[in-house]
This record gives C-alpha cells, sequence and structure tokens, in this order.
C-alpha cells in the first residue's frame, strides 16, 4: 500500500465548498470522480481540513491510499484534464505511510483579501469583501497583534460549531497593504468554523472607528459571540498552505 499525497488549487465561487454534501457538487466529490477514472476505481480523500462554500484555496493537502501505485504524472496531469478550470491538482508525491492530511499538520495560513476603494471591482470580486470606507490600518495591526498566542475563541465562532475544544494557537495575523488590496493573513495551528472570517469582520470595524482595537482583548476573556463583528463573506478567504514537520 502507499499514500499519495496532493496539493490541490481551486476557485470556490461555485462549489458547496470542499467536502461531500448533499445539498450539492462539492471541490472534493469533482476531483474524487476525476481520480476515479485515472485509478480505475474509487479513492477516498483525506483533507487537511474543510473550506466552506465559496471559499478558494491555493494549498489544500489531501491523501489517499492506493495499492496500485502509478507515475505521479498520472495523478498530476491525468487527473488535471478531467477536472474542471477552477480545480487543479498542482503537485502529487508519495509520502510515508503514517503520513495524513489532516492529523500530521502542523498549522495553516489563510489570507483573506479586502478590495478597499471608492468604487467596486467586478475583477476583484471574486475573491475579495468590497469595503468602501477607508480602513485605518494602523488601528487594524494593533488589534490583529492581540489574536496571538493561545486563546479562546468562543466569540469568534460560528452557531453550530461543534469542536470539542475552543482553544486556539495563533502564530501571528498580519495586515498587510497592496494597492487598493488589503490582505489579512492569518497563521495558526488550527481555527474554529468561520473563526477567521469573524476575526476580519471585526477587524475592519476596528479600521471603520467602530470600535477601539483593546476591545479584542476583551472579547477573548468574555467569549460571547455577540461581542465580536460582523461575518466576513466567503469569497475574501483562501487557503494558502497547510504546514507539516
Amino acid at each position: 500500500m502507499s499514500v499519495v499525497r496532493l496539493i490541490i488549487e481551486y476557485d470556490g465561487t461555485q462549489y458547496v465548498g470542499w467536502q461531500r454534501q448533499p445539498n450539492g457538487v462539492s471541490v472534493q466529490q469533482v476531483v474524487e470522480e476525476a481520480l476515479a477514472k485515472v485509478c480505475g476505481g474509487s479513492r477516498v480523500l483525506f483533507s487537511s481540513g474543510r473550506t466552506d462554500a465559496g471559499v478558494h484555496a491555493r494549498g489544500m493537502v489531501a491523501h489517499f491510499v492506493t495499492d496500485h501505485l502509478l507515475p505521479m504524472r498520472a495523478y498530476r496531469e491525468g487527473v488535471n484534464r478531467l477536472l474542471p478550470c477552477d480545480i487543479v491538482v498542482r503537485d502529487a508525491a508519495v509520502v510515508p505511510d503514517d503520513f495524513h492530511a489532516r492529523y500530521s499538520a502542523t498549522g495553516k495560513w489563510y489570507r483573506y483579501s479586502i478590495y478597499s476603494a471608492a468604487v467596486r471591482s467586478p475583477l476583484a470580486s471574486r475573491y475579495s469583501w468590497h469595503v468602501r470606507s477607508g480602513l485605518d490600518l494602523s488601528s487594524m495591526r494593533q488589534a490583529a497583534a492581540l489574536f496571538v498566542g493561545q486563546h479562546d475563541f468562543s466569540a469568534f465562532r460560528a452557531t453550530g460549531c461543534s469542536a470539542r475544544t475552543t482553544v486556539r494557537g495563533i502564530f501571528s495575523v498580519d495586515v498587510i497593504e497592496a494597492g487598493a488590496l488589503i490582505h489579512v493573513d492569518v497563521r495558526g495551528s488550527g481555527f474554529l468554523r468561520n473563526m477567521i472570517r469573524i476575526m476580519v469582520g471585526t477587524l475592519v470595524e476596528v479600521g471603520q472607528a467602530k470600535r477601539p482595537p483593546e476591545e479584542i482583548s476583551d472579547m477573548l476573556i468574555d467569549c460571547r459571540r455577540a461581542q465580536a463583528g460582523v461575518t466576513a463573506p466567503p469569497q475574501g478567504l483562501c487557503l494558502m498552505e497547510v504546514f507539516y514537520e
């Protein structure tokens, strides 16, 4: 038996998310169907995590187990010929037998993109959140620094999140200006459902002077969702990279 790791990039606009669901087409379903044609039989992909409907990825990691190993180009070029234009396998490699896309991961890097301009951009609309008002980046950076460390992120999770524990470790939160785009790069050991989108929604409210930066500390202590900001829309979020030892 061999374990094959795939790195997958996709535009999540047309999908119900990564994971197979009964209410629509998922990225996992599309990749598994293409993989089955190449392998001559079904293969189950185990991913590093899930992305919600409309969320994108440049570096989703998934693995599958096979007893008939093909050349890596079959899992890359061969599968890519069968995939739609909004999904691609960037890399395929044989990994150690004890590798698991999810449980072997040590952290993830997500990027949330905000388009900050008076006039919306049709070209940027699929991959960013249009925020018309000018944002105070200095205040946003001051607030972002308060997320770093190990905290209870109960105030920053969606209703219905079933995580057993709400404590997560955040390595860094960077607010980066790139022309009209503002990127919020978040690196951490793991995340709750909608956690980054709620963090970004809260940072935007800080940038709009609707709340002071130091309120972040109060939210992390009080752990009430009602205290935090809005949930930023999904299209601005992208899974950039998954980290392993």
